[in-house]
């Protein structure tokens, strides 16, 4: 009986495995991105209608009150009432714009789940 040579291990499989595993890595990612990209157009939307309608809503009812107060105090204080309707809206301006930037810088970056996925997963391929 003619022995057979002992077979040597086949390289083949683990690149092919690496590479699958790899593969299916980048599939998960960019699912999860897919999603997050979907969640943030929902997300800005949303936002972009709400304000939108805030805004005008808000504008009708500052012109509406500002224009019954000149009106009541139209013979008398004129002036006066002008002066504190474009101070009032002044302070308001630059409230909404110092909350603004405070919500700019506070916000979390965008696509925070795919970053940390990521991460997680060059820590566990590196030695």
């Amino acid at each position: 009986m003619e022995a057979t040579p002992p077979a040597t291990p086949s390289r083949g499989g683990s690149p092919r495995r690496f590479a699958g595993a790899l593969l299916g890595l980048l599939h998960g990612h960019i699912a999860l991105f897919g999603e997050e990209l979907k969640e943030q157009q929902s997300h800005t939307l949303r936002l972009l209608v709400l304000a939108s309608l805030s805004l005008v809503f808000g504008l009708l009812l500052m012109v509406g009150l500002s224009a019954a107060l000149l009106i009541s105090f139209w013979d008398s204080h004129r002036l006066t009432v002008i002066i504190l309707l474009c101070a009032a809206y002044t302070l308001g301006l630059l409230i909404c714009l110092l909350r603004l930037l405070a919500q700019l810088r506070n916000a979390p970056p965008p696509f925070s789940a795919s970053l940390e996925e990521l991460a997680r997963d060059r820590e566990q391929l590196l030695p």
